[in-house]
């Protein structure tokens, strides 16, 4: 599936895909200078007389296309744009190499920046959703998901951590070589970059290979603080379905964020989410849950956040019942009490760009799947969340792949609950409770 999302106006180009990227980098901490080569393994999808790149911030040092002769190429702002000299025909590939080089930050975007951040020693990429070109030539569409392959070569005195798997590391020279590789197929945002001073174990008991990375002089707090991650694998596998990638991993830097990071395979945390406290545990299991909606399976659109953000919220209250701590009828109540005292302006599956991540896509998304499960029951809802995931896994799909994903399972289109929930402003009443 393709088309440029118009909540991210500028990023993207749907006339091709990006099958695979091989990104080759150096980064000296010291100075924050990367440099970098990225091969893109491209297919048009249309007739292409040219194609847009998107890179930010950094200097597009060469650029060599194989495949296609180029007529010329610019790279001003954030667009590198390159016209060949006749028309690629659709489903041809191209092989196009770019090295380059800079001092990489963050991007402006309609929800504030993203992607590369200096943290107080090392580095970390936070892209969702806009952040992907601040360190490697993309086409940056959550439509247009590729495979990966990450080598990176830094001070040996830093871990490198990225999607994936760990498939080597060594000494090269003065410094170390990590490479890692995306053998699920991922959109750009999703890929991500963390160094710093780690160290990293495998947690016992947990379902599937799980890595916790972080401090030395923190590893204990991790443990203690990420101990019922294989639990929750556990209940999210039973819940949703197997694990959809090779591994998982948790990392902690050695400074406090202002929210977790969602990346493929792999979620990020801040030392102030090193707590027993729910604050903390709900986050760490909403994080996991964006493995199966939002990584496995991606919204085509900004515009379908619900899709991530609704699921995600509902796994948490999931854990939460879970755990004994609150049923999903509380969590339902209290939210929608919440809600109800907030403005009404939101359609949840138009949301506008500037509201992307308001809290109430969050809770709403989260009390339209309580709604359904209350209309389900228990056995046919978690049947449509694992055909869901099951059926659409590494896709990119939309609102209304949802709405036909229950309709399949269940007989029913539920036209009624759907529309009152995604598409009016006005916040229905909870459905009276089962029994």
């Amino acid at each position: 599936m393709t088309g440029s999302d118009p909540y991210l106006p500028g990023h993207g180009d749907d006339r091709y895909q990006v099958e695979h990227y091989a990104l080759d980098l150096r980064y000296k901490p010291l100075g924050n200078h990367l440099e970098g080569r990225a091969e893109l393994s491209v297919r048009a999808v249309v007739d292409l007389t040219d194609l847009v790149v998107d890179l930010h911030r950094l200097e597009v040092r060469s650029l060599r296309v194989e495949g296609a002769k180029v007529a010329r190429w610019s790279h001003r702002g954030s667009r590198l744009r390159i016209r060949l000299t006749q028309a690629l025909p659709a489903g041809e590939p191209l092989l196009l190499t770019i090295a380059y080089r800079g001092n990489p930050g963050t991007m402006p975007g309609p929800d504030g920046p993203a992607g590369w951040e200096e943290l107080t020693d090392g580095v970390l990429v936070a892209a969702q959703p806009h952040g992907a070109p601040t360190w490697f030539p993309c086409n940056d569409r959550m439509a247009d998901k590729a495979r990966y392959r990450i080598r990176v070569e830094t001070d040996p005195a830093y871990r490198v951590v990225a999607n994936g798997i760990l498939v080597s590391h060594k000494t090269v020279g003065r410094r170390a070589e990590w490479v890692h590789e995306q053998r699920d197929p991922m959109a750009p945002y999703l890929a991500t970059l963390q160094i710093g001073r780690y160290d990293a174990e495998q947690q016992v008991d947990a379902p599937v290979p799980t890595w916790l990375v972080g401090p030395p002089s923190r590893m204990e707090s991790v443990r203690e603080a990420l101990a019922d991650q294989p639990r929750m694998l556990e209940v999210f596998t039973e819940l949703f379905g197997p694990y959809p990638f090779e591994r998982y991993t948790a990392v902690v830097t050695d400074d406090p964020l202002e929210i977790p990071l969602e990346s493929q395979s792999l979620s990020t945390f801040g030392t102030n989410h090193l707590s027993r406290d729910w604050s903390a545990q709900r986050l760490i299991a909403h994080e996991l849950s964006h493995q199966w909606f939002g990584n496995a399976v991606t919204a085509a659109s900004l515009a379908d956040i619900w899709l991530h953000e609704g699921f995600a919220c509902y796994a948490e209250w999931l854990w939460s019942q879970e755990c004994g701590r609150t049923t999903l009828a509380q969590e339902a109540a209290r939210h929608h009490d919440g809600l109800a005292r907030k403005p009404q302006d939101l359609v949840l599956t138009d949301p506008g760009a500037d509201r992307v991540f308001d809290d109430r896509v969050y809770k709403r998304g989260a009390l339209t799947l309580f709604a359904l499960h209350t209309a389900l029951g228990d056995e046919m809802f978690f049947d449509v969340l694992r055909t869901w995931v099951d059926t659409h896994r590494y896709e990119v799909v939309t609102t209304v792949d949802f709405e036909a994903c229950v309709e399949s399972v269940s007989g029913s289109p539920h036209r009624e609950l759907f529309d009152a929930w995604l598409r009016r402003e006005e916040l229905p009443e909870l459905p009276p409770q089962r029994g």
